[in-house]
């Protein structure tokens, strides 16, 4: 009997250390996968991939970054003597431009002679930049010159002002206004949610009855299981239209409204983990407290909130994690606007909406796609930064409490 128990034991102490071994793997898998995608996108050309920039051979400029490709495109510079070249009004060449100028009998069988025919084009227009397939460029033709297309750098992603994966000749991948409206949605939430939170958590074990304590506990649980597209149809039906009469604004869907239904979804794992963490606080402790003269909220401040420092630390980490992950409820209620924040009270895109929103969208092994991953790495990173500060802080409580 004993060697059937030694062996039962040893079975399940097996199964265990495989099931953990296996959650490991996969987790570092996944990390792997996310990053070696992600990191793929600076690999990725600054112009759209199958395409090219041609100048005549005359034009003085020899380079342009993404900046200068998006003002030209957009008409913001209309002259290339504001990018350092000769004074002449730049004029703009598409590929489809090419069927109105020839017929197709001129551009050959099979379309043969283009690259031929839009070499002649851009010869004879010393101002203009033409936007090309590379497999129909002019590239062996004298008096065509391809404008050097560099890979996407870090200093363009990361310090980047505008997200327009989709534009062209060039696609801005500029994380900053997402890094900013994921911040300032997830900041503010918390700084609303934690008070709140931690307020109802000391109330259910300290202060409140048994019966108050047996109904709210499971009515505060249920609320977490609500899925969040719920929560999003709240706040877009309630709460946006209170915070655009409340402010006065021209529309609701800001980065306010969005941090105050993450308040509301955040609450629930807030207040259950901290509870619970209060509430394993030896009685031991608190009638020593009360013994030497403390009163009830000395002894609350005092012992039993130090004592649950993890635990709180714990609930602000979940609950952080809550709010910078939620995708379905913020893009529903922010305005979904992939633009630099400058206030509370203005639409804002955060990098879980722009990953939920896009991905569907973007061709596998694209820049587009690889970009989506990258976010996948920030959001990775900004997290693992947040859990190994409050763990660090939770150490420091701990050990001033001994």
């Amino acid at each position: 009997m004993k060697r059937i128990k030694r062996i039962l034991e040893r079975t399940i102490e097996s199964i265990l250390t495989v099931s953990g071994a296996v959650t490991s793997i996969a987790i570092l898998l996944i990390v792997i996968f996310l990053f070696k995608e992600g990191l793929g996108l600076f690999k990725s050309p600054s112009v759209e991939k199958g395409y090219s920039l041609y100048v005549n051979s005359k034009n003085t400029v020899n380079d342009l970054d993404v900046e200068d490709i998006k003002h030209i495109y957009d008409s913001e510079v209309e002259n290339w003597k504001e990018l350092g070249g000769r004074d002449q009004e730049i004029k703009i060449f598409r590929f489809e431009e090419i069927f109105n100028i020839y017929s197709d009998e001129e551009l050959g069988k099979d379309y043969s002679l283009l690259p031929e025919k839009l070499g002649e084009v851009i010869i004879q227009n010393p101002n203009i930049i033409a936007y090309l397939p590379q497999q129909y460029a002019p590239t062996d033709i004298q008096g065509v010159k391809a404008l050097p297309s560099k890979d996407i750098s870090i200093g363009d992603f990361f310090g980047g002002r505008e997200w327009m994966p989709t534009a062209t000749p060039s696609p801005l991948f500029g994380v900053l206004p997402l890094i900013l409206g994921t911040l300032i949605v997830s900041i503010i939430a918390i700084l609303i949610a934690l008070p709140l939170g931690l307020g109802v958590a000391i109330y259910l074990s300290e202060l409140a009855g048994e019966r108050t304590r047996k109904l709210m506990k499971p009515t505060i649980e249920l609320l977490a299981g609500i899925p969040s597209v719920v929560y999003g149809f709240f706040g877009l039906v309630v709460l946006v239209p209170i915070v655009q009469k409340v402010f006065g604004l021209s529309v609701g869907e800001t980065a306010f409204t969005g941090s105050l239904i993450l308040a509301i979804m955040a609450l629930p794992t807030i207040i259950t983990v901290a509870e619970d963490a209060l509430r394993n606080t030896p009685r031991d402790m608190r009638e020593a407290s009360l013994a030497l003269g403390a009163t009830q909220w000395q002894t609350i401040y005092k012992v039993v909130i130090p004592y649950s420092a993890s635990g709180i630390s714990a609930a602000v980490v979940l609950g952080i994690g809550r709010a910078m992950g939620e995708t379905m409820a913020v893009l529903m209620v922010t305005g979904n606007a992939a633009v630099m924040p400058h206030s509370l009270f203005e639409p804002v895109r955060t990098i879980p909406a722009t990953i939920a929103a896009e991905l569907g969208e973007a061709p596998a092994g694209g820049a587009h796609y690889q970009s989506l991953f990258l976010l996948g790495c920030i959001l990775f990173v900004i997290t693992m930064i947040v859990s190994i500060t409050a763990e660090v802080i939770s150490k420091k409580q701990l050990n001033k409490g001994v």
